[in-house]
């Protein structure tokens, strides 16, 4: 089933050139400047019925914020606190994002919390990577998981019951500063780099506006742009739709080889080779015997170790490739020797190692 899969994977990969057309400058590249932040938070979530925490730091914040709203607790009283979990909190600020907008957050347990399910955030303040407040959260979660517990110490757990979303939970308090107005050209950076793809971009752009491109590396594409921000919005919104076909990507053989999965990329070709790929089995018995001396002989007993190796191999195929092969070729041949996930990645390997594959083996 998984060779089945496998082959699955790299017939589709395969079609795909054949299926290339223009795409949209907005699908290919983005604008430098235009981006999101990430925000970050600590808290409390309180509510919880009885799968909470208690552990020192969780006491701690619990005894902050209730000194914030002046109730001064002894300090050798310690609070029972099972409803309440400490909690980080996280979330993505959109680019423009204005203050009073509201996103999304993501709370997760940062204790021992059997759960979250049930309970409730308390304001939080999210921060961004310098330090500032960007976004403040709050409210009820909505937890996907679950878990139960026997009284015998057996538990089930469903999905993470120790991961909550707020949706529009946050409501934004200041907003980033994009230098997407300032200057007098905006730059496009392109997802994958490429230096075809590149000039390719630069020169769609130019065959709208004469000598206003430029691309100035395998990534980058700069742009002579309006100085005033609402003409630029609209000068980007026509350059963004413009359409234009990205050079095809490097010939790659990506595997990983933790799930076994296998992409071929459709320039991949094959050098003449041979290939036979065989399963030895080599099986190894270690038996104890107990040595006895003869009779009136003057030995003692003693225990030997005798050892059984066995090998056997599989009858095989052998297949040869001619110069040039192409990927429905070497689909076809790993069909036709039946061969698992595992044993193509070893194929794969010999093939590069023996500089029949001309692409790049990339092991993941």
């Amino acid at each position: 089933m998984m060779a089945y899969l496998v082959v699955c994977v790299l017939m589709i990969y395969s079609l795909t050139p054949t299926l290339a057309q223009a795409q949209r400058i907005k699908d290919l590249a983005d604008v430098a400047g235009v981006r999101s932040n990430q925000l970050v938070g600590y808290g409390l979530v309180v509510g919880l019925p009885g799968t909470g925490e208690q552990s020192p730091f969780t006491e701690q914040s619990f005894k902050t914020m209730l000194s914030n709203f002046g109730i001064t607790m002894p300090s050798n009283l310690k609070p029972k606190i099972k409803n309440v979990a400490a909690v980080a909190v996280h979330a993505e600020l959109p680019a423009f994002a204005k203050p009073g907008q509201k996103i999304d957050v993501t709370v997760s347990s940062m204790g021992s919390a059997q759960s979250l399910r049930g309970g409730t955030l308390i304001q939080t303040i999210l921060m961004g990577i310098d330090g500032n407040a960007y976004a403040v959260a709050q409210g009820s979660l909505v937890v996907g998981g679950l878990g139960a517990e026997g009284l015998d110490g057996s538990r089930i757990v469903v999905n993470t019951p120790t991961v909550g979303r707020i949706a529009n939970g946050a409501t934004v308090e200041r907003e980033v500063k994009s230098p997407f107005s300032t200057g007098d050209h905006i730059t496009f950076n392109l997802r994958n780099s490429d230096f075809t793809t590149a000039q390719r971009l630069a020169d769609t752009i130019n065959e709208l506006i004469a000598g206003s491109a430029r691309a100035i590396d395998a990534t980058s594409v700069r742009v002579n742009a309006p100085r005033d921000a609402a003409d630029r919005v609209g000068f980007l919104s026509v350059l963004e739709n413009l359409e234009f076909e990205p050079d095809s990507p490097a010939a790659k053989v990506i595997v990983n080889s933790r799930t076994g999965t296998i992409v071929i990329g459709a320039d991949v070709r094959l050098l003449a080779a041979a290939i036979t790929h065989g399963g030895i089995t080599v099986t190894i018995n270690e038996q104890q015997e107990v040595s006895q001396p003869d009779a009136f002989a003057e030995g003692d007993t003693v225990t030997t170790t005798s050892s059984i190796i066995d090998v056997r191999q599989d009858d095989s195929r052998m297949f040869v490739f001619n110069p040039g092969v192409t990927l429905d070729t070497l689909v076809r041949a790993i069909n036709e020797v039946g061969a698992a996930p595992g044993d193509v990645m070893a194929i794969l390997e010999a093939l590069d190692q023996a500089g029949a594959l001309r692409g790049e083996l990339i092991i993941i």
